[in-house]
């Protein structure tokens, strides 16, 4: 499979970096472009430095490349991830607005009739912000905010971040098992005593 992801400079670069040591790990082909925002935010938020990050992906692009390959159709890809999707490439998307190679390889999936997995990662929502989204599902896109689950018993930041990370994946049908799958109420181990009345 060969997939290409995109970070933004939105806060929740960790959200990227996980996306691409999972895909790593899987043996996924995956195309790399950041904002330069993202790459100041990957070292602001992350122990991560930018060449590390880079080195997961099979090819980085320079996002003011807008000649690359994964500009166009013609390029097979079967999907994209943003993770985390700012709302300035969210708007970007929504509004076909392709000045850098990021929004622009977006654009191309949901032309192409690809999967585009957004992260976005803003709270509290605008109106703004929520019509984008909308634009954007009706043009095919999938909208992911990485809201957290609690069913897996999440102990740390890490567990937090490996279940949004996985339910993105899942939409490509990739299982990097990265956290403990619902199995229903009475077959989860949820700890502690039964409470009789």
């Amino acid at each position: 499979m060969r997939l290409v992801v995109g970070i933004s400079g939105a806060s929740g670069a960790i959200y990227g970096v996980r996306t691409l040591e999972a895909l790593h790990s899987l043996g996924v082909e995956v195309h790399l472009v950041l904002s330069e925002t993202a790459k100041k935010t990957i070292e602001f938020e992350t122990d991560y430095r930018v060449e590390n990050v880079c080195a997961m992906a099979s090819q980085v692009y320079d996002n003011r490349d807008l000649g690359a390959a994964i500009s166009s159709g013609s390029f097979r890809v079967s999907g994209m991830i943003v993770a985390p999707c700012s709302v300035k490439t969210l708007a970007g998307i929504a509004n076909s607005f392709n000045s850098e190679l990021l929004t622009r390889a977006a654009d191309v999936q949901l032309k192409e009739r690809r999967k585009l997995v957004l992260l976005v990662r803003e709270t509290p929502l605008h109106l703004g912000h929520i019509q984008h989204m909308l634009n954007v599902t009706h043009m095919g896109g999938i909208i992911l905010p990485p809201v957290p689950s609690f069913y897996h018993l999440p102990k740390t930041i890490d567990d937090i971040v490996n279940q949004s990370v996985q339910k993105a994946l899942d939409q490509f049908d990739l299982d990097a098992n990265l956290f403990e799958r619902w199995k229903g109420m009475n077959n989860q181990d949820m700890g502690g005593e039964t409470c009789h009345l």
